[in-house]
């Protein structure tokens, strides 16, 4: 058996760094995580929704119930990865995974497609917002009904709730 001399050309380069992180918190066992719906909101500091998505240095991405709201994601970028990078626009929207909404203040007609086909409503605000305010109105929307999208995910979580319930009083196929 003869070994072939190895072609510099055709060696496999190394794959790059990842160009970002996503930090999960953990939190008390004793303390419930808000389980309806995660948003994520286009930030650089953790409290204002102030970047274009394509743009953004990070998301903080939040658990609501008509109850409470918590800090549960943030993901970060660095901002060397955002100049020539091709690839930008589906690490963000990967880092987005379960969220069913993201807040920003602006975002492009690309973004806006892979977003939707990846089941995240965009929404674009006109100025800078506090994340804790766009919160309490998300909370009180779940709680209270009548803003449409949030309807939507109220009405599927209870759907998938009910062949549990069906199932607890002893419902068979």
């Amino acid at each position: 058996m003869s070994f072939l001399p190895t072609d510099p050309s055709t060696e496999p380069t190394p794959c790059p760094p990842p160009s970002g992180r996503k930090l999960a918190l953990a939190w008390s066992t004793t303390e419930t995580v808000p389980a309806m719906l995660k948003v994520a909101f286009a930030t650089s500091d953790r409290a204002t929704v102030d970047q274009h998505f394509g743009a953004s240095l990070g998301f903080a991405i939040h658990a609501i119930d008509g109850e409470r709201t918590r800090l549960v994601e943030v993901a970060e970028f660095p901002e060397e990865s955002m100049d020539g990078n091709e690839d930008k626009l589906a690490q963000k929207i990967s880092a987005l995974a379960g969220c069913a909404a993201v807040y920003c203040l602006a975002v492009g007609g690309s973004a806006v497609r892979q977003l939707l086909a990846a089941g995240i409503q965009p929404f674009r605000l006109d100025d800078e917002r506090s994340i804790d305010s766009l919160l309490d109105e998300l909370r009180r929307a779940v709680h209270d009904g009548g803003v449409a999208w949030i309807d939507r995910i109220v009405r599927r979580e209870a759907d998938a709730d009910r062949f549990e319930r069906m199932a607890e009083e002893g419902w068979q196929e």
